[in-house]
């Protein structure tokens, strides 16, 4: 089978980079012809000579506005299936954007299955939009842990003696680091040997830029620059806290697998992490600023962060997902036939 991914223009290392090449690597495997193509909102000539030259069988949108909508501007007679994997910006953010909800219920209204990672996500969304959902499916997630080696502290000459926070996280808004910091603000005082640590791509200039600023006003505070997602699994087993303060998540890549190597985890309380953080089982979920502190605070002893190391690779297994991620483009592909 023919497979076209189609996935946002975006830095290589961001989530839905990784996500795209995990599934490609994956369905190759299974013997599958894939094809990862990106396109900006404004398609180019790429995508449509790519849809016409490759002629997928089935193509899946990762994103269902910022891929949706260059689909939907380039694919018109050619009646191929497609299969969407919404977002947390599409359920979060774009069904509240006028401009956006329109793009997204076509979309998900033109789609052979709509796929959600997150249980709780797909819940809500059942609940909210019951006439977009007939052909909601909940995909089992799966992560890919890298195995490049990568000794965070002594590379970043962080010292070994302090307690290290680590937020892996493109800059960007919804990923509420400003706050973060604003947050850890009142930390100094109740306990001084930390870190907090970013590493991630800056997507959005003007936030990236205020946020480097940000930093250099707080000297127990660090951007690291971007990790190879190869090296990921191994620069966090070199940080004690994983966090994660989004605004919105589908489900996060880094979550995903902090959880399965085993790394404490502190993040905010939104459904994206919940379904990944298990409050006092394998992290903490805050609700503000205050639980922030409390809990940070906790993690600062060695003794509290040996209770939240549970580390559960099966549960992400990435064989599962593709056997799932496969059966429904096949499914797609022969609906898509018989019409």
């Amino acid at each position: 089978m023919r497979i076209l991914i189609v996935v946002p223009s975006q830095d290589r290392i961001s989530g839905n980079w990784i996500t795209a090449s995990r599934f490609q690597h994956g369905l190759e495997r299974q013997g599958h012809q894939v094809v990862l193509q990106d396109s900006p909102l404004r398609p180019q000539k790429a995508l449509r000579r790519c849809l016409v030259d490759f002629a997928p069988d089935v193509v899946l949108l990762l994103h269902a506005y910022r891929s949706g909508s260059p689909w939907l501007k380039v694919a018109g007679g050619l009646n191929i299936p497609c299969v969407v994997l919404l977002t947390g910006t599409d359920v979060n953010q774009g069904l509240d954007d006028p401009a956006q909800r329109k793009v997204i219920c076509t979309v998900l209204e033109r789609s052979a299955a709509i796929l959600v990672h997150n249980p709780l996500i797909a819940a809500n969304f059942s609940a909210n939009h019951p006439e977009l959902s007939s052909n909601l499916r909940v995909l089992s997630p799966g992560i890919a842990l890298g195995t490049e080696p990568y000794d965070l502290r002594t590379r970043h000459t962080l010292p070994s003696d302090v307690t290290l926070f680590l937020c892996p996280a493109g800059l960007r808004p919804v990923k509420g680091l400003l706050e973060l910091l604003e947050m850890f603000d009142p930390f100094p005082a109740q306990y001084a040997a930390f870190i907090l640590a970013f590493c991630g791509p800056a997507l959005d200039a003007g936030y990236s830029g205020l946020m480097l600023e940000a930093i250099k006003r707080r000297d127990w505070a660090r951007y690291l620059g971007t990790i190879p997602p190869q090296a990921m699994a191994s620069a966090m087993r070199g940080a004690d806290v994983i966090v994660n303060n989004s605004h919105s998540e589908g489900l996060s890549n880094t979550l995903l697998e902090a959880a399965a190597i085993g790394v404490p985890m502190l993040a905010r309380r939104i459904p994206g992490n919940a379904s990944v953080v298990s409050h006092n089982r394998n992290g903490l979920l805050y609700d503000n600023g205050t639980e922030l502190l409390r809990y940070a605070l906790q993690l600062t002893n060695p003794a509290r962060r040996r209770q939240l190391v549970c580390p559960d690779p099966e549960r992400y297994n990435p064989n599962r997902e593709l056997t799932e991620l496969s059966a429904i483009l096949q499914h797609a592909a022969r609906k898509g036939c018989d019409h």
